[in-house]
This record gives structure tokens, C-alpha cells and sequence, in this order.
């Protein structure tokens, strides 16, 4: 018997345990999909590739093995590189297949000719073509293993359209035999010492990253906060590790925390630009520093002890050295007692933006309204600039992987991706995409995805009619007249409602608080795609400021 190509990478997957692949497909990988969906895998067709690729990255995250993507040839390949780079910055597991040119005419001006393979090496962990078809699934096998082991990444296969296409007999193709992963635990002297500072300090602080969410790391997590009872400070994406209802949270004394600790243990945490680079950091601290890369430890901070190793068997070293909470009494002690002041505080401040009763609404009034209605166990999916900055405020969570957003590449136009892929990985929990205007325009088209697929989204954007701040139609009329209508200005007040409904879901235009609670409560009950068009105040034309990213 002969196997095609593609009937070869489609059962290489399968024994990978692929479930899900997210991809557009076209000449000359149509065939693969439909080997894909032969082996019973289930293909997600987008509308772009740079949607389809996050949704990918996604999975990844969700999954702790590799979303797999499947592109056309050349401009395809193009196109989903925005995954690939988000995976490899994020350190999330993915794989692209991508279609290529026949072999024979590499060189000669073929259909979509590109050097795929040498485009992607700079941004994956592993980036090839295989050498024959029959070898199609040692490749795939080391793509897999280099997205997952260590640090996560990124990996791309190549296949030409000859090899989709072209057979060669059964017997000649080896089986795939997945890696096990493997993990290790950090040195015990290390632990040694990280303990000997933890005992010390009168002041520590916790900072939980995306990191230990990926690894799975909430129980051992937990339970070092639960027995040290040091303060936390989860990052936006390490909400939940441990739940933000915790007593020891310190989200809403951010800046006091980083201050006034005098040891900071960083559990998966990269010091970058999410944590300020360790500026705002109290000068005299000592750190400790957990990560899988041993790179990654000391990136822009002293670190004092270094502890490399996968991050739940790490914490479980320290939670077991440890002989109990930082101090007697936390709870009495002038530190303890001054965050949970400072949190106070801060909380009577955001309160009062829940209650703002000006139309249009703000922000916080607008995400005051749905936080009330969202479940428990919501999947939340942040996008967007100001909409997600102060999302992040805003919304809490109790479970970790809850929470999704641009994470450390910053990149706009994930929100449709990222949902799609969350609503496939937790198809008991409703999933609300809540993006700004912007950021909905990279990756709108994915609401007919969602139709499609029969995903049952909840998608509220945000609308402001602008990149950051926008305008209201008087201030646009007379801007655009003088020639001044500034470059982040969008047409005011645009019926997205409409555009979900010729895409086949529900639509729905709120302008007050009222309104948006009531579209949000239908929209939960609804066993379809709903988008909340939510028309918000828009900022008036303003000055932007980027200092925030670089201090």
C-alpha cells in the first residue's frame, strides 16, 4: 500500500495526539487538510492567517503541547509568521506547516516561491524541510520535541507541494514515537541558599508569571503562599495561579509591594517590560530568580540565587525547606499591614470609577457592568490598548489559564484567535472577547469563524472610535475640514453590530450602562455567537505618551 504526504503528515499528527488544527488552506495544502480530517482531527478554517496562527499559539498555551497551523505556500507562510514570532517571544509551544513550491523548481519563479524555511529559522526553535516524504514524520517528530522541551517555542515544517502529493509505500514510512518531556528539579544547594533569604526577610514578595501558568504550577504555587504567607503579585497573565481573592494578593498595592520588598522571589516571571525591568524595584532587595532558561535568569536585575529547573518541582523544593511563614504573625507586621491599607484604599478610588453615571460610559463603568454578569469560571480574552490596560484592573480570577491576552509581544489582533482557542479548549465555559474598536479591526472577519464552527463567543468591543482615544462626530467634522484628523482617529460610532449580523450571529449596540448589562446577561444566555457593540466616551484628540514602556 502507498501512503501520500499528506496522508503521512496527517497520521504523524494524529499519533502526536493532535485533536485540532487551525489553518486556511489553498494550493497545494488543501489535500493535507483533507487527510487531517480523514484521521479524524478537526480542521479550523479561518479567514487570515494571522488569525489562525494565534489561535494556534493559544492552544498552545492552554494545552502545554503544540498548536498546530497548517498555511499556503509563500504569502500564507508570510502571513502566519505573526504566530510563530508571538509563540517564540511568548515561549509557547507551536507548530506551522506550510505549503512550498515543488522541488524541482525551486529557483525558477514557481507559484508563490519563498525561502520559508530560512524566513522562519530566526523566529523558531526548528525550522526544516524534510529530506524525502518517507522522512516527513521524523521531522515532525523533532518539530514537536523542539516546540516543547526546555523553553517552549515555535517550529516549521515545509512541505512541497511534490511531497503532498507524491507517494511512496506504506512500509517505508517509520512510525512516530512522541518524547516524553522531561523535567528537572533545581540544585539543592540552590535551594539552600534561596531558603536562607526567604527566612530572613522581613519584607517579601512573590511574583507570579505566565510562566508558572503554563507549567501548571497553581498547586505548588498555592501552597507556598498558603505556608510562607508572603504577598503575591501575579502578572496579567499569572492571574489565577493563585486566586486574586487570595488575602495575600497584592495586585491592588502593586507599586508599594515592588517598593518595599526586600526579597522578591520570581516564579516564572521575566523581568521585561511587564515588570518595569526591575526599576521599580526596592534597590537593596535580594532576588531570587525561577525560570526553565537558564538565559532568561538576570535579565536586567542582580539576581542572587538562581534556580533553574521546572518551575512546580521547584516550589515544592522550597515549600518543603521551608520551616513556615515569613514572621509569627503576618498579618500584624507593618508590611503586611500597609499593603492591605494601600489595597484599600486604591479599591475606594476604583470604586468610585465604577459608579462614573456620565454618558458616554468610561471604561471602568463599562467593565464594571459586565464583570458583575460574567460566571465563575468565565475565559476572559483581553485585547486592545487602553481596553486592556485597564481590564486588568478590573477583572479577577480564581483559576489560572483563565485570562488571555497580548501577553509579552504586545501584539494586536490575537482577540479572535485567541477566543476561537479558548472556546475549544473549555467548551463547558462561555468565553467573552472583550476588545477594543482597533484591535477588533485586525481580526473582525473571525466572527463568521466562530459562526461557523458553532463556537458560542461572546465578543464586546469596545468602541471608542479610535487607536487609544478617538472622537466624537462634531470633533471628527471639524478635524477632518482643517486637514488635522489625527492619525489615530477611526470613523466615529461604527456599526460593528451589523457587521457580526450579516456574519450570521447576534448583534447589539449599547450606549448606557442599562443597556450593556441587560446585552450582557442575553448575550450568556444565548447558545450562539453574540457581538455587544459598546459605544463608550472617546478621549477627544490627545498627546500620547510612551514613556511607560521604557521605565
Amino acid at each position: 500500500m502507498a501512503l501520500t504526504g499528506a496522508q503521512i503528515i496527517a497520521r504523524a499528527l494524529k499519533q502526536h495526539g493532535v485533536t485540532v488544527v487551525f489553518g486556511i488552506v489553498g494550493i497545494p495544502v488543501v489535500d493535507v487538510a483533507e487527510a487531517i480530517q480523514a484521521e479524524g482531527i478537526r480542521f479550523i478554517a479561518f479567514r487570515n492567517e494571522q488569525s489562525c496562527s494565534y489561535a494556534a499559539s493559544a492552544w498552545g498555551y492552554l494545552h502545554q503541547q503544540p498548536g498546530v497551523c497548517l498555511v499556503v505556500s509563500g504569502p500564507g507562510v508570510v502571513h502566519a509568521l505573526a504566530g510563530v514570532v508571538n509563540s517564540q517571544v511568548n515561549t509557547w509551544p507551536l507548530v506551522l506547516i506550510g505549503g512550498s513550491s515543488e522541488t524541482r523548481l525551486e529557483g525558477a519563479g514557481a507559484f508563490q516561491e519563498c525561502l520559508q524555511v530560512e524566513m522562519c529559522r530566526p523566529y523558531a526553535k526548528f525550522s526544516a524541510r524534510p529530506q524525502a516524504i518517507e522522512l516527513i514524520p521524523a521531522v515532525l517528530q523533532t518539530a514537536f520535541r523542539h516546540a516543547t522541551a526546555g523553553r517552549p517555542g515555535a517550529a516549521y515544517i515545509d512541505l512541497p507541494a511534490d511531497y503532498i502529493q507524491g507517494s511512496v509505500a506504506a512500509d517505508l514510512v517509520p512510525a512516530v514515537r512522541p518524547a516524553a518531556p522531561a523535567y528537572a528539579q533545581a540544585d539543592p544547594a540552590g535551594i539552600a541558599r534561596a531558603v536562607e533569604l526567604l527566612r530572613g526577610a522581613q519584607s517579601p514578595l512573590i511574583i507570579v508569571g505566565k510562566g508558572a501558568a503554563y507549567a501548571r504550577a497553581e498547586g505548588a504555587v498555592r501552597a507556598l503562599v498558603d505556608k510562607y504567607q508572603a504577598p503575591f503579585l501575579p502578572t496579567p497573565m499569572g492571574k489565577g495561579v493563585v486566586a486574586d481573592s487570595h488575602a495575600r494578593n497584592a495586585s491592588s498595592a502593586r507599586s508599594s509591594a515592588l517598593r518595599d520588598a526586600d526579597v522578591v522571589l520570581l516564579l516564572g516571571a521575566r523581568v521585561n517590560w511587564i515588570l518595569h525591568f526591575g526599576r521599580r524595584f526596592n534597590a537593596q532587595a535580594k532576588i531570587i530568580q525561577v525560570d526553565v532558561h537558564p538565559e532568561e535568569i538576570g535579565t536586567n536585575v542582580h539576581v542572587d540565587v538562581a534556580l533553574q529547573g521546572h518551575l512546580p518541582l521547584v516550589v515544592e523544593q522550597l515549600t518543603a525547606a521551608l520551616p513556615g511563614a515569613f514572621a509569627a504573625a503576618p498579618e500584624a507586621t507593618a508590611y503586611v499591614r500597609g499593603l492591605r491599607e494601600q489595597a484599600q484604599a486604591n479599591a475606594a478610588k476604583q470604586a468610585l470609577k465604577y459608579r462614573e453615571d456620565a454618558q458616554p460610559m468610561t471604561y471602568h463603568r463599562a467593565f464594571f457592568e459586565i464583570k458583575q454578569r460574567l460566571p465563575a469560571d468565565v475565559v476572559l480574552v483581553s485585547e486592545g490598548a487602553n481596553t486592556m490596560d485597564i481590564a486588568r484592573t478590573v477583572f479577577d480570577f480564581e483559576s489560572p489559564r483563565r485570562r488571555l491576552d497580548c501577553a509579552t509581544f504586545a501584539n494586536m489582533g490575537v482577540g479572535m484567535g485567541f477566543a476561537v482557542a479558548a472556546q475549544l479548549t473549555y467548551p463547558k465555559a462561555r468565553v467573552v472577547a472583550v476588545v477594543g474598536d482597533s484591535a477588533f479591526g485586525f481580526s473582525a472577519m473571525e466572527i463568521e469563524t466562530a459562526v461557523r464552527a458553532r463556537l458560542p463567543l461572546v465578543v464586546v468591543v469596545i468602541n471608542n472610535n479610535g487607536i487609544y482615544f478617538g472622537l466624537d462626530s462634531e470633533e471628527y467634522g471639524v478635524l477632518e475640514a482643517q486637514g488635522r484628523l489625527p492619525s489615530t482617529a477611526l470613523l466615529p460610532d461604527i456599526r460593528y453590530e451589523l457587521v457580526a449580523e450579516a456574519c450570521g450571529a447576534r448583534g447589539v449596540l449599547v450606549r448606557t450602562p442599562r443597556e450593556l448589562a441587560a446585552a450582557t446577561e442575553q448575550a450568556l444566555a444565548h447558545d450562539g455567537v453574540t457581538l455587544i457593540n459598546c459605544l463608550i466616551r472617546p478621549g477627544g484628540y490627545q498627546k500620547l505618551d510612551f514613556a511607560w514602556m521604557s521605565k
